[in-house]
């Protein structure tokens, strides 16, 4: 090849179109929501608008503290939304070690009694460990018309269940039995017991005893924990008790974290916990097609 010739110009022609089309814009992924509570720990969001609006709980997982996006985009949409944190935020515990479902009841109470809520009942929103809680309100607690599951644990996890005088232990794990990825991630899907064992299955949330319907979506390359066979068990479970089996979506490639259209995809994450890096999986396109 021949040697470059040091600061040779280029040139380029350049031209525009002399017409701009001008067309009304969609509206913003997070166009004026409002807050109109936010008083801990209850972050409520609504249209604007007198209401009442159908009521929606929504809760996140074990990284604890509050995330608001889902609320305000539901929200948007018609909703009123109630952005629940149960850990690690003002002046609730820092750590989970413990889990009171009274104070879930109480986040029931004050929706239902809240003027911008239409009663009699309100739905629930839960993914991962927050999916998780919300199987154990909509089995234990009044007040829940439906409930739509996010890769949730059919089992109770990571911190043991009180309510009243009952106690649901949390599902056992072994550590060593989780993989490292060729990028150095680590991968839990394996490391979680078996609900449906002895004596794990102490830690099954009694699903039976909810009085609304259940929706679980499934991402089928979630590396947290095997979400499409706690699905199945939820399934059985109810039409063991000759409930209506539930609806389960499921979505080829996805990971654990399904967020709203146009996030990015989160394939890890430095738990907000373990301060280590997590392999949640997903492939990049089936995701966004779930999306």
């Amino acid at each position: 090849g021949s040697e470059e010739t040091p600061g040779r110009r280029f040139s380029a022609k350049i031209e525009m179109a002399a017409t701009v089309i001008l067309e009304p814009a969609g509206r913003c992924l997070w166009d004026e929501p409002v807050r109109i509570a936010s008083k801990a720990p209850y972050d409520l969001w609504c249209s604007p608008g007198t209401g009442p609006f159908p009521g929606i709980i929504d809760v996140f997982g074990s990284g604890g503290g509050l995330c608001e996006y889902r609320a305000s985009l539901l929200a948007r949409h018609g909703f009123a939304v109630l952005a629940l944190t149960y850990f690690r935020s003002e002046d609730l515990p820092e750590y989970l070690n413990d889990v009171h479902l009274e104070y879930f009841e109480e986040a029931i109470d004050f929706m239902l009694q809240h003027p911008k809520v239409k009663g009699p009942s309100v739905g629930l929103l839960g993914f991962s460990k927050g999916g998780n809680l919300c199987l154990s309100m909509a089995s234990f607690l009044k007040g829940i018309t439906a409930t739509v599951l996010i890769n949730a644990c059919v089992a109770n996890m990571i911190a043991p269940l009180h309510y009243k005088d009952k106690i649901i232990p949390n599902l056992g794990n072994d550590p060593g039995k989780h993989t490292i990825t060729e990028s150095g991630l680590l991968n839990f899907m394996d490391i979680w017991n078996n609900p449906l064992e002895e004596p794990n299955h102490q830690s099954l949330i009694p699903l039976e005893k909810a009085q609304g319907p259940f929706l679980f979506t499934v991402g089928m390359d979630d590396h947290n924990w095997k979400s499409e066979f706690y699905a199945h068990i939820a399934s059985g479970q109810l039409q063991a008790h000759g409930k209506d089996r539930p609806q389960i979506i499921y979505y080829l490639g996805t990971g654990h974290y399904i967020d709203p259209a146009y996030f990015p995809l989160c394939r890890a994450f430095v738990h907000a916990l373990l301060g280590q890096a997590i392999f949640s999986g997903g492939e990049p396109k089936a995701h966004a097609r779930a999306r």
